[in-house]
């Protein structure tokens, strides 16, 4: 047997050597049948055609949005016959640094919040310090985060919250100067859009893959953060010593966030009870609020802006009677006339959502024109930019019953208020 399988492999060898390989392969182009070539060419013009056809709709349908976008209108009040403040300077003041605008970023409640501390810092030591909006944003950004992890998506992620936000932040991470974090790394104006949007593709990416580890995503999360607001200093310096955040705001501002209170007024929630301001950017559902009525409401926040103490206060700002570049804000009797403004019609458009929560603001200074009160207003906003007076409006008396919905006092101004709360 293995004789004749030896005898079989010489013979296949002996077959190789006198028959060598005679084919050849070789590349050359590949044909094409002329009569699908035809068809095919055929396809691509009449498809580069339709292409065309389609451009040219698309791009007279892009040039007629851009004319709408363009010529646009919105409803507005004419001020004419309105007897106006004629300047900031006709207020009564509580001291406060100039406006500082928020540009391109949903963070008014940040700007509105740290003005707030800015002048309280001020009445309680009389220290001028220009406070950092941005280190409480990035901080409020990582709590967020944190929550929509823990609640595995069911949390609110947004660039807003409230004002009463600061006192979280300020318990848990502190406060530092604007010189000591700028937050900001490219240009000189805020812009969040980007860095928003690559946060919300991560929790997108957190939520659509089950990835809930906050050890994972927490640290990807900075990285962001960082890249366009700059790693929040650890410790500080200020006038000689080294502070921590949370020192800084106890030792040098004396700032101690149990000392302040949020009031609404509606009739969801009983009066005289505390309750939560049940809108989206309270994504932490804060319930700490306290409710009372309009008048009760009204008269605490008017009381605090007399006696030198400064609001925070948040609320609607889409009616056609609140207008920039008239530098005010009030209610036309057209929308409702100001004898029926009360607790009945502020909760009618509350709850049919003519009334939204906005947008925050700074009460700065108050006056009274022929008997119409007026607050001065700190705003971060643009179109407090668009009149005569940059980051400043002036809101009449009616216009905060009827569209303002929360605010933040020291509990000083409140003292009747708490006194009657039920816990």
């Amino acid at each position: 047997m293995k004789r004749l399988i030896f005898l079989i492999h010489i013979l296949y060898l002996s077959i190789i050597i006198l028959y060598p390989q005679v084919n050849k392969v070789k590349y050359e182009k590949k044909y094409e049948d002329p009569v699908l070539r035809e068809l095919r060419e055929k396809e691509e013009r009449e498809k580069a055609y339709k292409d065309s056809i389609t451009q040219e709709i698309r791009k007279r349908q892009k040039e007629q949005k851009k004319k709408e976008l363009e010529e646009r209108k919105v409803l507005r009040f004419d001020f004419v016959d309105v007897k106006k403040p004629e300047s900031p300077e006709v207020f009564r003041k509580v001291w406060h640094f100039q406006p500082v605008a928020q540009y391109r970023t949903g963070t008014c409640w940040a700007f509105s919040s740290t003005s707030l501390i800015e002048s309280e810092v001020y009445r309680l030591t009389g220290e001028k310090i220009k406070l950092s909006e941005m280190y409480i944003v990035y901080h409020e950004y990582l709590d967020k985060i944190i929550r929509y992890i823990i609640k595995r998506g069911d949390s609110e992620f947004g660039q807003g919250s409230e004002c009463n936000a600061i006192f979280r932040i300020i318990r848990k991470y502190g406060i530092v100067p604007s010189e000591s974090y700028p937050g900001i790394k490219f240009g000189d104006k805020y812009d969040h859009s980007m860095m928003f949007s690559e946060l919300k593709k991560l929790l997108d990416f957190a939520y659509e893959n089950d990835l809930w580890d906050i050890e994972e995503i927490l640290p990807m999360a900075k990285v962001i953060l960082n890249k366009y607001m700059g790693e929040p200093p650890k410790e500080i310096k200020w006038k000689k010593k080294t502070y921590t955040p949370v020192e800084f705001a106890t030792k040098v501002l004396k700032i101690n966030p149990d000392d302040y209170v949020d009031i609404m007024s509606t009739l969801s929630t009983p009066f005289y009870t505390r309750g939560e301001f049940k809108v989206p950017d309270n994504w932490w559902h804060c319930a700490d609020y306290y409710n009372v009525p309009l008048d009760v409401w009204y008269e605490t926040l008017k009381n605090a802006i007399k006696n030198g103490y400064s609001v925070a206060i948040g609320g609607d700002v889409s009616e056609p009677g609140y207008n920039g570049f008239e530098d005010a804000a009030i209610v036309p009797d057209f929308d409702i006339p100001q004898r029926y403004i009360n607790q009945d019609s502020r909760e009618f458009r509350i709850y049919n959502k003519t009334t939204t929560d906005d947008h925050g603001v700074h009460l700065v200074g108050y006056t009274q024109i022929d008997g119409h009160d007026w607050f001065l207003v700190k705003d971060s906003a643009r179109s407090s930019r668009h009149g005569k007076f940059k980051g400043y409006l002036f809101y009449r008396g009616d216009y905060i019953k009827l569209k303002m919905l929360t605010y933040t006092v020291h509990k000083d101004m409140a003292y009747d208020i708490l006194n009657k709360v039920k816990e």
